[in-house]
């Protein structure tokens, strides 16, 4: 008996402290289940074991997270990660659909002391490893945990077969993939001019505009190092534009380093299927000339809308965010007969008010110049478009867009018979194709066209609203808040343009709160919509989604 005390009797001291010290951390976490913490890489969440940490303690954090992967099947796919935190966290990984299998030949985890990157890698990719992964970085103090998705392939999205498997593949996905609005805006962020930061900000209730810049370059140099691996150049990033045929394009030059890489296309963090041969039954196409890349979208609805990004073998080298506003034609454009010298005037008028509208003239886009003059009225409803000292040659179609709404229109130049005006510009003159008059009784009783819609605004901020109405005899158009009449009330400015009756709120506060009527009367009947607006505190409006720096 001497002999066993003399052997262990100094070993039991120690492990009555180590197993004392064991319950004392076990009833504190049943105690105290732990604490969530937000990190500042988007999609990280951490959970702090213990209210007080001790001085020099800290819980695990990424600061580099792994990216989501879309691999070829039968190709080398890697999840990377770099984790801070003291003491140093361990990093455990695991699927969303079963165990992960580590064998040489199927998945294997490694550390890397050089580059601190815990990674996660598939020899050759298949199939079956198509998961959403999640990366555990643990410590005595907390736990740090973010997702991320492995898509596999066989091939691009060329084959009609390859589509159907990837499309009933990734419904399970979708969910998955959704983007965070942490994560959408730090995309928007690294592929936006710097004239758009400000908007953005705003937008996203991002307050520390100088942390922003901080944190912004720090990814901007991430993503350089991630995009050089596979692209050796990438110029002429073209956001997303509308064009006269009812397509949207994204554009941009790339210098693939292997031509045979993968180019993806996602919206919202959903990934696209698309063309490479410009097929009909296909929505989204792409097409490559040398170096450019041109993404199409056609047949355009507000199911467009959307943030829109661009990977190369899972790595995001562009961003674009695709607003589709809720405007439409009221009175679309006219046929125009001009004679030769003589100026034409398109004009268009909307159902919603708009800074601008694009012009085309035979497909060419148009702006402001000695030739071609864009005119804006005050209520941004009415837009107009004059061809000046008008030629044979620009005879054409020409057309306007308006959000993603088109219209055209010929513009016919008659060839001046009198030699005696030859070189000399003739006095301005608009000719507008109109339908023939009918003898028949058109008075018909007022009827919205376009009714009044729901609108919530932000307090101190200017709100719009409108609505379409038509009847003959022209009816007359009253606006009432909570039944008292408005037409009067210097506070609120009304028109009634072409049938399209709209009010401006230029700041909204507490007492605009309530329920807006538009009454529409004529000799032959009357006709009313009505709508509520909702003012929302400053409080409830400026939520910061992000802490920056």
């Amino acid at each position: 008996m001497n002999k066993w005390y003399k052997v262990f009797g100094s070993v039991i001291p120690l492990l009555v402290s180590i197993l004392y010290l064991f319950v004392v951390i076990l009833i504190s976490f049943l105690l105290c289940p732990g604490i969530r913490k937000r990190s500042k890489v988007p999609g990280v969440m951490i959970t702090q074991f213990m209210e007080d940490l001790p001085e020099g303690m800290s819980t695990p954090d990424f600061t580099r997270k792994p990216i989501a992967l879309t691999i070829q099947e039968g190709k080398y796919g890697a999840f990377k990660a770099i984790v801070t935190g003291t003491p140093a966290p361990t990093v455990t990984w695991s699927r969303a659909n079963g165990d992960i299998f580590f064998h040489p030949e199927v998945c294997l985890q490694k550390y890397n002391e050089s580059s601190h990157e815990h990674t996660l890698e598939f020899p050759k990719v298949n199939p079956e490893d198509a998961d959403t992964y999640k990366c555990y970085a643990t410590n005595k103090y907390g736990k740090a945990v973010c997702t991320v998705v492995l898509n596999v392939i066989n091939v691009g999205f060329s084959t009609t077969k390859e589509l159907q498997r990837m499309q009933g593949k990734g419904e399970a996905l979708k969910k998955e993939k959704q983007m965070e609005p942490e994560e959408k805006v730090w995309e928007l962020l690294l592929s936006a001019d710097k004239r758009d930061y400000e908007r953005i900000c705003a937008e996203y209730g991002i307050t520390d505009f100088r942390g922003m810049l901080k944190k912004l370059n720090e990814m901007r140099r991430e993503r350089e190092e991630q995009i050089a691996e596979f692209v050796s150049q990438i110029s002429t990033l073209k956001h997303i534009e509308v064009s006269n045929d009812d397509c949207a394009t994204i554009e941009l030059d790339m210098d693939l380093r292997d031509p045979n890489s993968k180019i993806y296309l996602y919206k919202n963090g959903v990934m696209v299927p698309f063309s490479i041969e410009d097929s009909e039954s296909m929505k989204h196409n792409l097409k490559q000339v040398g170096k450019k890349y041109i993404f199409t979208i056609k047949n355009l609805g507000l199911e467009d809308a959307g943030l829109y990004s661009v990977d190369v073998e899972g790595v995001n080298v562009f961003s674009t965010d695709f607003k589709v506003p809720e405007v439409d034609f009221a009175v679309k454009i006219q046929e125009v007969k001009a004679e030769e010298r003589e100026d034409a005037l398109f004009q268009c008028v909307l159902t919603a008010p708009m800074t601008e509208v694009k012009w085309f003239g035979k497909n060419a886009p148009l702006s402001n110049s000695d030739k071609h003059e864009i005119i804006v009225s005050e209520d941004k409803l009415i837009h107009k478009l004059i061809i000046r000292d008008c030629l044979p040659l620009d005879a054409g179609i020409y057309a306007t867009v308006a959000g993603i709404k088109s219209c055209n229109a010929w513009l016919v130049v008659e060839a001046d018979r009198d030699t005696a005006n030859k070189g000399r510009k003739a006095a301005q003159k608009f000719t507008v194709k109109v339908a023939e008059a009918k003898s028949c009784d058109l008075q018909c009783p007022p009827k919205f066209l376009v009714p009044l819609k729901l609108h919530t605004a932000p307090e101190g901020y200017e709100c719009y609203m409108s609505c379409a109405v038509k009847g003959d005899p022209t009816p007359h158009v009253t606006w009432l808040r909570n039944n008292i009449s408005l037409n009067t009330n210097t506070n609120y400015y009304i028109s009634n343009t072409y049938g399209v009756c709209s009010m401006l709120i230029l700041r909204v506060g507490s007492k605009d709160t309530g329920e807006y009527k538009v009454v529409a009367e004529n000799s032959m009947g009357r006709a009313e919509c009505s709508t509520k607006l909702t003012v929302r505190g400053t409080c409830t409006m400026y939520r910061q989604v992000l802490h920056c720096g």
